[in-house]
């Protein structure tokens, strides 16, 4: 048998340079295939948070009573006044969307019976949905509603709504809204309901007032008719 030679000291060191040649590259394909997957997450992620703020944003305008209130200043500030798509479950939410200065960040508020700025005492949910928004604009024309939304370098999304229209029959001249349902909105944002019932500024449920039952009293008809008396019975008259 012939004996395997060893590797000499030059075969050893040819080795180690030629996998040191192979080894710089491949840990250079290595490192950018991981930056490229953060950027590719980083890009999925946003484009999953700008799809969620735009479905909930287009749900809270679907599900609204359609009194919505657009104040334009550097970003627009849409506020609606009752919507259904609640995300703490309320029966019915005041919701509004708000751009704050701070990094432009959107925001969404979610409550009942509040106002703008807000107060210490007003029970709200405020949520931030995306960070450094560079446009948010909202315009209403009869029964459209039309919404543009974008990220700083991201492009815009758009979209609109059609039969959205207002529920308010007509604005007293105290500022009471007299609305289609036959609601009655109080300038303080009290609402009364058809049989009394009430829903405060803070989202207290006032139970509509109990009538009590009347108790009927029938006269007697003469030439011995039969009557009724109260408690329900009847007997006849006797004639004289």
């Amino acid at each position: 048998m012939q004996k395997r030679k060893a590797f000499t000291l030059i075969e050893v060191l040819v080795s180690i340079a030629l996998l040191g040649i192979i080894l710089v590259p491949l840990f250079s394909v290595v490192d950018m295939m991981r930056k490229s997957n953060t950027h590719i997450l980083k890009a999925l992620k946003s484009s999953q948070e700008v799809t969620k703020a735009s479905k909930v944003l287009f749900l809270d305008i679907l599900s609204s009573d359609g009194t919505l209130e657009i104040k334009k200043d550097e970003f627009t500030r849409l506020c609606i006044d009752e919507t259904k798509n609640s995300l703490y479950n309320l029966p019915v939410a005041k919701v509004c969307w708000v751009v704050l200065k701070k990094k432009n960040i959107l925001v969404r508020i979610e409550g009942y019976g509040y106002k703008l700025p807000l107060k210490s005492e007003d029970k709200v949910e405020v949520d931030s949905v995306m960070e450094d928004i560079d446009l948010f604009d909202v315009y209403q024309q009869k029964d459209k509603v039309l919404v543009f939304l974008r990220q700083q370098g991201k492009e815009p999304i758009s979209f609109m709504l059609q039969g959205i229209t207002s529920p308010v029959l007509r604005i007293l001249a105290d500022g009471t809204k007299i609305m289609k349902d036959g609601r009655k909105i109080l300038p303080d944002g009290t609402q009364i309901f058809k049989d009394g019932s009430k829903i405060l500024p803070n989202g207290t449920i006032v139970p509509a007032p109990k009538h009590k039952a009347r108790s009927k009293v029938k006269t007697a008809v003469p030439n011995g008719n039969p009557i009724k008396t109260q408690g329900g019975s009847t007997k006849p008259v006797s004639q004289p």
